[in-house]
C-alpha cells in the first residue's frame, strides 16, 4: 500500500483500466464520472474487437498492439468478448487491388490473415453479397463495451483500494507550488460541491480531456471526432464484416447480440456535448451496408446514434480527421506544462484500454518512485456482475 492519493477523471473503459492497474500496484484511487459509468464514448461505439487488420497497411505498430491486446482481453475478460472472427471483402475491382498488400501488411504485424475463395466466404456468411470479388479471413471479434468496463471496475473494487463515484462532475482542478492538490467536484444528485484531495490526477475524460486539462491551465490538443452508427434488427452475420480498402466511412459491420451495426462516418465537433447526426449519414450508411450485405436496408431499423472519438492532435478540416493517429498517448503535464502530478490520456481504442491503463500506471509509478510491476495482462478479471456487490458503488 502506497501513501499516495490518486483521482481518475472519466468513468469509461480507459478510466476503468487505469483505476484497476493502479489499485493492483497498491495505490488508492477515487474515480469520478460526470454521468453514469460508460455513459460517454465507451457506451456508444459499435463494439469491434480489433485484431489490428484495419490498421495494418497504415500503421504496423498500432496493428501489432491491437493483435496483442485482443488476445489478452480474450484471456482476462472472456465474458465480455465474442471471438467470432472477421472477413474483409472486396466489393469492386479497385478493392481487389489491395488484397495482396493487405495480407502482407497483416502478416508483418503478426496478424494471421488468410485469403479464402468467395464461395468459402459465402459459406461462412450467406448474407454476404454474391458480387464480392475477394475475401480475407482475420481474427476480429466483438466486445460488449459495458461488460468489459465493468470487469475492470470490479477488479479495482476487489482490491479494496478504489472508490467509484458517478454523477460527480469535475468543476475545478486545484494546484499549489508543488503541483496538483485536489479535484473540485459537484455531486449532481445533491448539488453539493467538495474537493477531493489528490497527489496525482489522471485526466481520462476522452473527448472532454481538453476541457478538463484547461481547468488546470494546461493545453491539450484533442480533436473530438464524432461518427454515426446505425443498427438494424436481426443478426445478419456472425462475423465482423469489413470493406477491403483503405479505412474510410461506413466500412465495418458488427454483429451485436440480435442487432447488426454499420459504422461509422467521421467529422469534427468543437463540443463533444453537441453531436448531431449530419443529414445524409443514414442514407449513406444504408447504401454502404448494402454493398456488403444486400439485405441490410430491408431490416427494421433499431436506432442511429453518434459517438465522439477522442483523437490526439488537432485537425481543422473534416478531410484531415482520418490522418490523425488511432494510437494513444499519456502526457505528463509535470514535464510539458510544469503542472506536477497531472497526467492526461488521450486517443486509443476499446481494444487497447488495458494497455492504456498499463502505460499510464507505469508513468505515474515512475513519477512517484514506485517500483511495482504490471500484472493486468496475466490475471483473469472478476465477473462484471461482482461490481454491484459490496456496497462500494457511489461511495463517498
Amino acid at each position: 500500500m502506497h501513501d499516495i492519493s490518486v483521482v481518475v477523471i472519466g468513468g469509461g473503459g480507459t478510466g476503468a483500466a487505469i483505476t484497476y492497474d493502479l489499485c493492483e500496484r497498491g495505490l488508492s484511487v477515487t474515480l469520478v464520472e460526470r454521468g453514469e459509468l460508460t455513459s460517454g464514448t465507451t457506451g456508444r461505439h459499435h463494439g469491434q474487437l480489433h485484431c489490428g487488420a484495419r490498421y495494418a497497411m497504415a500503421d504496423t505498430h498500432i496493428a501489432t498492439e491491437c493483435m496483442k491486446e485482443s488476445r489478452i482481453l480474450r484471456r482476462i475478460a472472456p465474458d465480455a468478448i465474442e471471438y467470432n472472427g472477421g472477413l474483409f471483402v472486396a466489393v469492386t475491382d479497385e478493392d481487389c487491388t489491395h488484397t495482396e498488400s493487405f495480407i502482407e501488411a497483416c502478416l508483418e504485424a503478426g496478424i494471421p490473415a488468410q485469403s479464402i475463395t468467395t464461395e468459402q466466404a459465402l459459406a461462412y456468411e450467406p448474407a454476404l453479397s454474391e458480387q464480392i470479388q475477394a475475401a480475407v479471413l482475420v481474427p476480429d471479434g466483438t466486445i460488449d463495451p459495458w461488460r468489459l468496463a465493468l470487469h475492470f471496475f470490479a477488479g479495482a473494487k476487489q482490491t479494496g483500494r478504489a472508490v467509484i463515484r458517478p454523477y460527480a462532475e469535475v468543476v475545478g482542478i486545484e494546484t499549489g507550488t508543488s503541483g496538483v492538490t485536489g479535484v473540485a467536484v459537484r455531486q449532481l444528485i445533491t448539488g453539493r460541491t467538495e474537493t477531493i484531495p489528490a497527489d496525482i490526477i489522471i485526466n481520462a475524460a476522452g473527448p472532454w480531456a481538453g476541457t478538463i486539462a484547461q481547468l488546470a491551465g494546461a493545453d491539450l490538443s484533442v480533436s473530438p471526432s464524432p461518427g454515426t452508427m446505425l443498427a438494424v434488427k436481426g443478426r445478419l452475420t456472425d462475423m465482423v464484416i469489413s470493406r477491403l480498402h483503405p479505412a474510410g466511412d461506413g466500412d465495418i459491420i458488427v454483429p451485436q447480440r440480435e442487432l447488426t451495426i454499420i459504422g461509422s462516418t467521421q467529422w469534427l465537433s468543437s463540443d463533444p456535448d453537441i453531436v448531431r447526426i449530419p443529414e445524409g449519414d443514414i442514407p449513406f450508411l444504408l447504401r454502404a451496408a448494402d454493398q456488403m450485405l444486400p439485405s441490410f436496408s430491408t431490416r427494421p431499423h433499431h436506432m442511429a446514434w453518434a459517438a465522439a472519438r477522442p483523437l490526439y492532435g488537432s485537425s481543422r478540416v473534416t478531410d484531415d480527421v482520418r490522418s490523425l493517429s488511432r494510437d494513444f498517448a499519456c502526457i505528463d503535464h509535470g514535464q510539458v506544462d510544469k503542472i506536477r502530478g497531472l497526467f492526461s490520456v488521450v486517443g486509443g481504442k476499446a481494444t487497447t484500454l488495458r494497455a492504456m491503463g498499463e502505460i499510464t500506471a507505469d508513468a505515474v509509478c515512475s513519477a512517484c518512485g514506485i517500483t511495482a510491476p504490471c500484472t493486468t495482462d496475466q490475471k483473469r478479471l472478476p465477473a462484471y456482475r461482482s461490481f454491484y456487490t459490496g456496497g462500494l458503488y457511489g461511495a463517498e
